[in-house]
């Protein structure tokens, strides 16, 4: 996402740096945007636990009907679209937040290494600490009995949407709102959209609004993965469609709305 030329707040342009220059500088912030991550004990619990304790807890226990469909092949879809929603909306969200607030965002900006990369960069360690994810929480699917299908390889492609969408309200709060208003913010959404997506019990059970919901792009996420990597059948073109709206609107209002200070 290029902020910088699209903001007037947003820190003056740099003299242009050769490839490798920018490749260095882009990964140095990526493994401290990585390192921030893993050693914040808040976001690991946002990040890890809950998702991990959600599978283990859902799967195992009969605390919903999950339509026929065997717990841990409902709720291991489930939890990798919770992870990435905790990653790419909350966790980016409210760490950029805080960032600008401090003036972190502003002295960056003032450095060699671009806003462009900066944010860059941010993207890429919410990749890689997904990557993670879903490893660690597949791994844990795999011992409590899911087996994923050959479809769940496109389940890669509907996790990339739904980052682009989250990464992209993640940044639109916090270079819009103060620190602590993304902070609630990011936290009701996060509360309302794991009630409101299919995540935790089916969809059906929303009644006449299930329509609604299947707009948002929590709900397309959560869709598309109980398709793909649940039952191995292919997801409805609807949750593409959506996840493919929200992926391309919500990186590109972030980025002409988003304030560095």
């Amino acid at each position: 996402m290029t902020t910088a030329s699209l903001h007037r707040d947003a820190p003056p342009p740099r003299p242009a740096t050769g490839p490798a220059t920018a490749g260095r500088a882009l990964l140095a912030q990526t493994l401290e945007e990585i390192r921030m991550t893993l050693e914040q004990g808040e976001r690991l619990l946002l990040t890890f636990v809950i998702p991990i304790l959600g599978l283990v807890l859902f799967s195992e226990v009969p605390i919903v009907a999950t339509g026929g469909v065997p717990r841990v092949d409902f709720y291991a879809p489930s939890v990798l679209a919770l992870a990435v929603l905790s990653t790419a909306m909350v966790n980016l969200g409210i760490a950029t937040g805080f960032e600008r607030s401090w003036g972190v965002l502003k002295r960056l900006g003032s450095t060699p290494l671009r806003a462009s990369t900066l944010l860059t960069a941010k993207l890429a360690a919410v990749l890689a600490v997904e990557a993670v994810q879903v490893v660690v929480l597949g791994g844990i699917a795999a011992g409590l009995g899911w087996r994923p299908h050959a479809a769940a390889a496109a389940g890669l492609a509907a996790g990339l949407l739904g980052t682009a969408a989250f990464a992209g309200l993640g940044f639109l709060m916090a270079g819009t709102l103060r620190a602590e208003a993304t902070l609630a913010l990011a936290n009701a959404l996060y509360v309302v959209l794991l009630g409101i997506s299919g995540m935790m019990f089916p969809l059906a059970k929303l009644g006449t609004f299930a329509a609604v919901a299947r707009l948002l792009p929590s709900t397309a996420l959560a869709v598309a993965l109980h398709h793909l990597a649940g039952t191995g059948t292919a997801a409805p073109l609807e949750s593409w469609v959506v996840l493919a709206a929200w992926a391309v609107a919500t990186p590109v209002v972030a980025a002409r709305s988003f304030r560095f200070s």
